[in-house]
């Protein structure tokens, strides 16, 4: 390639980071530096309370969990440069693949580096041109890109709409697809919204199809011991199909992970991609989330907390006068509409020592702009004060609250 057909190209992706600026739709990294927590120190020195972490049972910073991955390390070493089916494959990750599928009522369970790798590798090695796969309208980018790479028949639901559900498969049924699954995030990430599982697991059955759900933002604390929102709708045993991390409730280091019937996770370890061609997760991270597991199924205590903290601030702000998404989830997101407000109200907040992001088009609809506040068991009662305080400040600064 010539010089000049060089600079051409890296001219091009210059003008595109500079359109995405101009546009405000340019994410910079916030630098940290301390440990994840309910409360942290920016890479200036500011300390903030953190209201924007997946850290939903406070693990990520947690000193009974970071014990468990130096005694992992100690014991089996810092990686095992190798595949699983190689050589990859210690007693900590088959305890931990054995942990998961008793937390969530399966029979077996099998180890991604990343959660996003568990989704893309599912659709390939179970369905192809004879099947369906269909699909919420709203689900997570990793389950539209695996779905991508499958050769089966795509059909889309309107966002938690059970009728256009319901059209979906009944137009799966009479193209004479083989297999059909129905694919939902459990919870939506932008709304907290929580998908209707009794209601999707009902038509599965009217149509005689498979339900496969990924629990991401509900495994540890969705139902009433945290196995999540299958256990939340009453329907364990009814989802065919799990898929989760191990990076936001359950320690949130990294690591996904598929949950199913041992046909299904003996097929994905024979042709998932993503599992054959990626190094196996370290073991500091496996035995971590191994005590993690072993915590959270002796006690609800964290569980109980982080909904207790949800409920005292979804209260709190809808006492202030914001307008919030309606629900149970402690991702609460508090509408301000337009992308420009919502920018100004994070970085107004971010000067009142609160850590937030702003969320607006294309991640989520026009006019829908808003901060996604994130709860935490391990946010104190006292720093939630601290934060309406802030948001209240912001919104009458920004005239947000009229009166």
């Amino acid at each position: 390639m010539s010089d000049q057909a060089k600079n051409g190209f890296f001219s091009g992706l210059q003008q595109n980071l500079d359109t995405l600026r101009e546009q405000g739709l340019y994410k910079p990294e916030r630098v940290l530096a301390s440990r994840q927590g309910a409360e942290v120190v920016a890479e200036d020195g500011r300390k903030l309370i953190n209201m924007c972490a997946n850290n939903y049972l406070g693990l990520s910073g947690d000193l009974q969990t970071q014990q468990a991955s130096i005694e992992a390390t100690e014991k089996y070493g810092y990686g095992l440069s190798s595949v699983r089916f190689i050589c990859g494959t210690q007693t900590v990750h088959k305890q931990l693949e054995k942990a998961l599928s008793d937390f969530l009522g399966t029979e077996d369970t099998i180890l991604y580096a990343a959660a996003f790798d568990a989704n893309g590798g599912v659709f390939e090695p179970l369905f192809d041109e004879n099947d369906a796969i269909i699909s919420d309208a709203l689900n997570h980018a990793s389950i539209i890109d695996g779905i991508r790479l499958c050769k089966a028949g795509r059909y889309r639901y309107a966002h938690n709409d059970m009728a256009d559900l319901e059209a979906q498969l009944q137009a799966a049924t009479a193209a004479g697809k083989r297999h059909k699954v129905i694919v939902t995030d459990g919870v939506f990430s932008m709304d907290g919204t929580i998908a209707q599982l009794d209601k999707i697991c009902d038509l599965a059955d009217k149509y005689g199809a498979l339900t496969m759900i990924d629990e991401c933002h509900a495994s540890g604390f969705m139902g009433k011991t945290g196995r999540g929102t299958h256990e939340h709708h009453n329907v364990i045993g009814r989802i065919d199909i799990i898929t989760g991390t191990l990076g936001k409730a359950l320690g949130g280091a990294m690591g996904g992970f598929t949950s199913a019937r041992k046909e299904v996770i003996d097929t994905l370890r024979q042709k998932s991609r993503p599992y054959l061609f990626s190094n196996t997760l370290a073991p500091s991270i496996a035995g971590a989330s191994l005590s993690v597991l072993e915590r959270l199924s002796k006690s609800t205590e964290l569980r109980d907390r982080l909904h207790e903290n949800t409920a005292f601030f979804r209260a709190g702000i809808e006492r202030i006068g914001f307008t919030i998404k309606p629900g149970t989830h402690p991702v609460v997101p508090v509408m301000l509409f337009e992308a420009p407000v919502a920018q100004k109200f994070a970085s107004r907040m971010y000067e009142l020592g609160v850590l937030l992001s702003g969320f607006f088009y294309p991640v989520v609809p026009m006019g829908q702009a808003r901060v996604r506040v994130q709860l935490s068991a391990a946010h104190t009662r006292e720093q939630l004060e601290t934060v309406l305080k802030a948001f209240e400040q912001a919104g009458r600064e920004l005239g947000i609250l009229k009166n």
